[in-house]
């Protein structure tokens, strides 16, 4: 079978960091090609099976879809340019130099003790480094420029257009949603927030639903024949948009995605990868792998917090796109 190294390299990864289930749906050819599904919805006793209309917690993937938000702000004027200096929509002293470009492409420099205190790590666009700030500073001024909430904005322009059922913002727990395992010898809990405005990591969706949000960027907005999202969106979110830094071994980012132009040290995308290739990722499992070159996305789900490797978890980041490229390669 042709996807035979894919699944066992995820029920492996599955096996070791103690997930309770895992899901797998590849697309290629705008076609389902693979469903694969596996365990259960927590490490619990007569927990449900893992299936296709399960729906996981995607935690910082959901970075994807702020992305898409600010991608239409800017389409729409609501944000004139990445290169607007953010000090024009926040009351922060210590952004100084920093543009909306540095805050969607973790070059921004900022950084939040425990206590709330907002510090700076280093100067904008010096460097790179993955923090929570920026994403609830965008989601927060994404709000305020459309009068909603950002999920609002895409329920009406992108998910209810392509039929989407199976992702939303949690608030309450359902028998659909799989449950986060944080510690393999604790119960499992249901990851919720306390609304759905998009300020918290609460979006579940299906394994199906995050592939054909992949699909939808592959195809730059057009679906069966129509344009749900502009091409001009579209594009903006997964070309390289940080500026050029001088450690060459950074990642390179859209509108948060990660992608690939030249394989680098601290990316996420495997070196074997096509240049033109993206990816987002999120601490509990869930990775969205878009591969234009081969025509082809690839969505993985788990319900383990913490990715498997300790400090060599890039190494096995990286190495799941590697043998989704060599798949298609071989």
């Amino acid at each position: 079978m042709i996807f035979q190294k894919v699944i066992s390299y995820v029920e492996d990864i599955k096996e070791r960091n103690h997930s309770s289930g895992t899901a797998l749906v590849i697309l290629k050819d705008n076609k389902i090609v693979l469903e694969h599904y596996s365990g259960y919805h927590s490490n619990e006793t007569n927990s449900m099976p893992i299936h296709k209309s399960s729906q996981f917690n995607i935690a910082s993937a959901r970075k994807s879809y702020l992305g898409l938000a600010v991608a239409y702000a800017l389409y729409d004027r609501k944000i004139k340019s990445l290169d607007d200096l953010a000090i024009k929509y926040f009351d922060m002293e210590l952004l100084e130099e920093t543009t909306i470009r540095h805050l969607v492409t973790h070059s921004h420099g900022l950084h939040q003790k425990e206590d709330g205190t907002i510090f700076r790590e280093f100067a904008p666009g010096e460097g790179w480094a993955y923090r929570g700030i920026n994403i609830l500073m965008m989601t927060e001024l994404i709000n305020r420029v459309y009068g909603k909430s950002f999920p609002d904005l895409l329920e009406e322009r992108v998910f209810q257009p392509l039929g989407f059922k199976e992702t939303h913002w949690q608030t309450e727990p359902n028998e659909q949603l799989v449950q986060v395992i944080d510690q393999p010898n604790e119960p499992a809990t249901y990851t919720l927030g306390h609304k759905k405005d998009g300020t918290e990591s609460n979006l579940h969706t299906s394994a199906r639903e995050l592939a054909l949000w992949g699909n939808l960027h592959l195809n730059n907005g057009c679906i069966n024949g129509k344009q749900i999202v502009p091409k001009e969106v579209i594009q903006s979110v997964t070309q390289v948009q940080n500026s050029p830094y001088k450690n060459k071994d950074l990642p390179q980012n859209g509108l948060f995605w990660y992608v690939q132009d030249t394989p680098r040290l601290r990316s996420e995308i495997g070196e074997r990868v096509p240049k033109g290739s993206y990816q987002i990722l999120g601490i509990t499992g869930p990775t969205l792998l878009v591969i234009p070159k081969y025509n082809l996305v690839v969505a993985k789900m788990y319900n383990k917090r913490y990715n498997y490797g300790g400090s060599n978890y890039l190494d096995y980041l990286r190495e799941f796109s590697n043998v989704v490229a060599d798949t298609f390669t071989s």
